[in-house]
């Protein structure tokens, strides 16, 4: 029996993902496989080098940082986070992300992004760390609009939450036969069509796949959540997500508020131990 985690996206509703995981990690819970989407590939890749605390320790280290995120990086750089500063000077210098115990580990880790010229999904196996691994990280999670593509691996990428938001079917049928999906809105939410399509078609006019796949995500984004919940039904996929709506937008400089969010993905990660156990064991 193979086991999965998928980890959605959601920019910094991502602590909430940072929490579930460092609870899960502390307890000792581990997979076969691993798939991160935009956030959950950035923050995602700390669950397979077993860094229990480095993503809520950066993020409130940093996050009024004009190199880390700010309106500056974006004008001076095209990137609203900072390439250099997050995928470089803090992983390697600041707070170094353990390149030994990820190589050794055993999970098979999966990021996906989205062709800007097909405007399909790309899977990435993110197995061993090398030049490229930390580009496809940032392709992943690099928002339209607020991030230049990223060309990575003979492709040109953004975010990979564009075009599979939930990956859940991808880890079925890569074999896993058990998975748990770490969602960032809660059980009623549905999406919406997005509201700044103007804005996207004029900074993404180069790409006029990625724009359709960007004007059909509301529907793609609510029948993956239906397959979910079916999964669910059918006892192959257990869901953690927040109770209500998380109190944080996309972008956030409050550490305040970085850290309430990595402590409610916490307290339901705690509060779901035990029946996540029975659903692993069984």
């Amino acid at each position: 029996m193979r086991t999965g985690l998928v980890l959605e996206g959601g920019a910094m509703r991502g602590m909430f993902t940072a929490g579930v995981c460092d609870v899960l990690m502390e307890n000792g819970i581990d997979f076969d496989g691993c798939v991160g989407v935009s956030a959950g590939a950035a923050f995602g890749c700390n669950f397979k080098s077993k860094q229990i605390g480095r993503v809520i320790r950066y993020n409130t280290k940093y996050c009024k940082d004009k190199r880390y995120c700010s309106v500056r990086s974006l004008i001076k750089t095209g990137d609203i986070f900072g390439a250099e500063f997050c995928y470089h000077t803090i992983p390697d210098k600041l707070d170094k992300f353990d390149k030994e115990t990820y190589n050794n580990s055993n999970i098979e880790f999966y990021v996906v992004c989205t062709d800007v010229y097909t405007g399909k999904p790309v899977y990435q196996l993110c197995n061993k760390v090398t030049d490229d691994t930390y580009e496809w990280f940032r392709a992943s999670a690099s928002m339209p609009m607020v991030s230049k593509p990223v060309k990575v691996g003979g492709r040109t990428m953004l975010d990979g939450g564009m075009s599979d938001s939930i990956p859940l079917e991808f880890m079925v049928n890569k074999g896993f036969e058990k998975n748990v999906v770490i969602l960032t809105q809660p059980r009623d939410f549905t999406k919406e069509k997005a509201s700044a399509m103007g804005l996207m078609r004029f900074s993404l006019r180069k790409y006029p796949n990625m724009i359709k796949c960007i004007e059909n995500r509301h529907e793609m984004y609510n029948k993956q959540r239906e397959y979910v919940f079916e999964q669910e039904n059918n006892n192959s996929a257990f869901i953690i997500c927040p109770e209500e709506k998380l109190p944080i937008g996309r972008i956030e400089h409050d550490a305040e508020v970085l850290r309430k969010v990595y402590n409610i993905g916490r307290s339901v990660a705690e509060k779901n131990l035990n029946k996540l156990k029975q659903f692993l064991d069984t």
